[in-house]
């Protein structure tokens, strides 16, 4: 069985400005970390050719890697046509960010999948994908969209209707618990061929969830800000909300998955502790 992955973490739940963000993940033991890209200091649009490089070479100096790039730029993802010109060049360049950073992994948000193949959205957003994917792809990378806005096997169908793997899985357990109420360990199976970067998270489902409501208006800042689980879900320390991780530790091993496990802290006023605790809870796991 394979080993477990190496550990990241989302280095923005910090809070801090980008390079304190940085050192703090070198502080709490990660060896990599994920970074947001779409607005601000890590906007490609605000990054010459040497501050890339000074990037770079900074956070090799700190020891770590760049797991992934983050390029979701919110608003029903790639579902309405209009908005997905912009979108899709804005991923694009964060995707030749990623490359030139050492990663090969942008994650997103697509929105919601049609359960119908037939209703208009589920093309606009295979084109939007297909032509994501063939720019990746080329390139030697994948965007890898988050689970959780629809089952893991919905998932699997849209992705096998695309012409390359270009376009891949960034694997959430907690989102398919808080908003489908999928089975994480089903959905590694499931989308054992896609997968390509993992986020450590947990959460717990107060009621049922319209994913649309979810996945459409709302930014992750407004989402965060339901920590009493009034929107129908919350996120909680690891190890307190309804994710197996023993088991979810276990569908990756055996599917020989031994990429980042990148831990994402949304909600919560003391982001660094929560963080060192859960890059223990991942050692114990990994020391098993």
């Amino acid at each position: 069985m394979a080993a477990l992955g190496k550990i990241g973490v989302i280095a923005d739940a910090f809070k801090l400005d980008l390079r304190d963000n940085l050192r703090k993940a070198q502080e709490v033991g990660a060896d990599g970390v994920q970074i947001w890209a779409t607005e601000g200091a890590m906007d490609p649009d605000n990054l010459n050719n040497e501050q890339r490089r000074e990037l770079k070479s900074f956070i090799q100096e700190l020891g770590l890697e760049v797991s992934a790039l983050c390029a979701d730029y919110g608003g029903h993802g790639f579902r309405k046509e209009a908005d997905n010109l912009w979108k899709i060049e804005k991923s694009k360049k964060v995707m030749t960010l990623a490359l030139e950073l050492g990663s090969p992994i942008v994650t997103t948000h697509i929105g919601v999948i049609p359960e119908q193949t037939s209703d208009p959205e589920y093309a606009i957003m295979q084109r939007a994908c297909n032509e994501l994917a063939s720019f990746a792809s080329d390139m030697g990378g994948y965007f890898a969209i988050e689970t959780g806005p629809e089952p893991a096997e919905r998932l699997k169908i849209f992705l096998d209707s695309l012409d390359n793997k270009g376009v891949a899985v960034n694997f959430d357990p907690a989102n398919m618990v808080m908003v489908t109420g999928d089975d994480p360990v089903q959905g590694v199976h499931t989308l054992r061929d896609y997968i390509v970067h993992t986020h450590v998270k947990d959460g717990i489902r107060t009621a049922e969830v319209n994913p649309y409501d979810v996945y459409g208006d709302l930014s992750h800042e407004q989402i965060a800000a339901f920590e009493d689980g009034s929107i129908g879900f919350r996120e909680v320390a690891l190890g307190e909300g309804q994710v197996d991780f023993a088991a979810y530790f276990e569908a990756l091993q055996a599917i020989g998955y031994t990429g980042y496990l990148t831990i994402e802290r949304e909600v919560g006023n003391q982001p660094e502790q929560d963080i060192r605790q859960a890059v223990e809870f991942i050692r114990r796991f990994k020391a098993k």
